[in-house]
């Protein structure tokens, strides 16, 4: 059987699915990519049983049924390679599979199609229609606060909660909370909350790239859907219990810091350069309209630098690991930024002014 197909539309399916090609030799067959022709489409599957990526990409003319797998690297390599615009035919015969593509030629081991694993399609529990820009908001706000590698895997993801016609997104890795919502057309849907991994979020923010686009998420029992024209990504649950976030956030205090987002960014990056390189520490000290921020290492150098703020508080000292900060005010689009702050010792809430869809709270660090 020979299919023949451009190398555009061919590497424009690969780019969007081939983050889920399996890097560590578990599977061999999770090392390839599923490609199914039928009619005019072409859908390109790759899965590391954890998440599943398709990519349905139109061709020019119809093609007769067929389906085969390839080492999806590889085929993703040698697609790079090949010259715009070129017409690349795939035959298979038996276990190997021929590419050519003008003078270039290409044979290839292939695998049988009827066992490349599927993750399971269930009924849908949840469901509602957004479009790519709302979801990559959430995402975008947020997902720097999700945990790596943490024993406490329910943190290693991002918690999406659903409550009438709201949708919230929720990451920490318990020093630091980012919470995000956006409001929704549609029915009112009963409180559902779910954790996606880590990098079911990351890929899915990769193929984020049509903002008006509308985009269906559906939520099974055991998995989460993502379903546009042009891909669909499936993504295992963790099964765990997120912390209660709302319970985290501390109360807006009566201590608030106003200031420039850009100028506080500024100081943060100048004054880390000679903070303890492991802790990442740098220290506040508010008095009146005037917020001095500092930092030291163990070889006793030192960084210091003042920006003036609107602050009528109490004098206050505090610590902050500044990468924390920083990760925060690079997702901040708002020039001006308040600071909640109740004491020394509990959680700093941060949010743009005239912003109320995402807040942040930082736990402070000994110094």
């Amino acid at each position: 059987m020979t299919v023949t197909v451009n190398r555009d539309i061919l590497l424009t399916g690969l780019q969007q699915v081939i983050g889920a090609v399996e890097r560590r030799n578990t599977l061999p067959i999770l090392a390839h990519v599923l490609l199914t022709f039928e009619d005019d489409t072409l859908a390109i599957t790759a899965t590391d049983l954890e998440i599943e990526l398709k990519s349905f990409s139109k061709l020019p003319f119809a093609q007769s049924p067929f389906s085969l797998t390839l080492p999806g690297r590889k085929l993703f390599d040698i697609c790079k390679a090949l010259p715009d615009g070129v017409d690349v035919s795939i035959t298979q015969d038996n276990q190997k599979v021929i590419l050519k593509a003008g003078r270039s030629r290409f044979t290839l081991s292939c695998l049988s199609s009827a066992d490349f694993p599927l993750l399971d399609e269930d009924v849908p529990q949840t469901e509602c229609l957004l479009n790519q820009k709302q979801l990559s908001h959430l995402i975008d706000k947020t997902q720097f606060a999700m945990a790596q590698q943490d024993v406490r895997y329910y943190l290693n993801g991002m918690l999406f909660e659903f409550a009438g016609n709201r949708l919230s997104s929720i990451a920490t890795d318990g020093h630091r909370l980012a919470v995000c919502h956006q409001q929704l057309s549609g029915k009112e849907q009963a409180v559902t909350r779910v954790i996606v991994p880590r990098k079911g979020i990351q890929e899915l923010a990769r193929l984020l790239i049509k903002p008006s686009d509308s985009l269906c998420l559906q939520m099974q029992q055991n998995h989460i859907r993502f379903v546009s024209d042009d891909f669909v990504l499936t993504s295992k649950l963790i099964d765990g219990r997120f912390p209660d976030y709302q319970r985290v956030l501390p109360k807006a205090g009566n201590n608030i810091v106003s200031c420039k987002k850009s100028k506080l960014k500024q100081i943060l990056s100048r004054v880390s350069i000679l903070s303890n390189e492991k802790y990442r520490g740098i220290r506040f000290e508010l008095n009146d309209n005037t917020l001095t921020v500092s930092a030291t290492n163990p070889e006793q150098e030192q960084a210091e630098e003042e920006i003036s703020v609107e602050y009528q508080g109490p004098a206050m000292s505090l610590g902050f690991n500044v990468t924390y900060l920083l990760d925060i005010l690079s997702v901040f689009s708002a020039e001006n930024l308040k600071i909640y702050i109740n004491d020394a010792n509990t959680g700093v809430l941060l949010e743009e002014e005239n912003q109320a869809d995402c807040l942040y709270v930082v736990m402070p660090m000994r110094i």
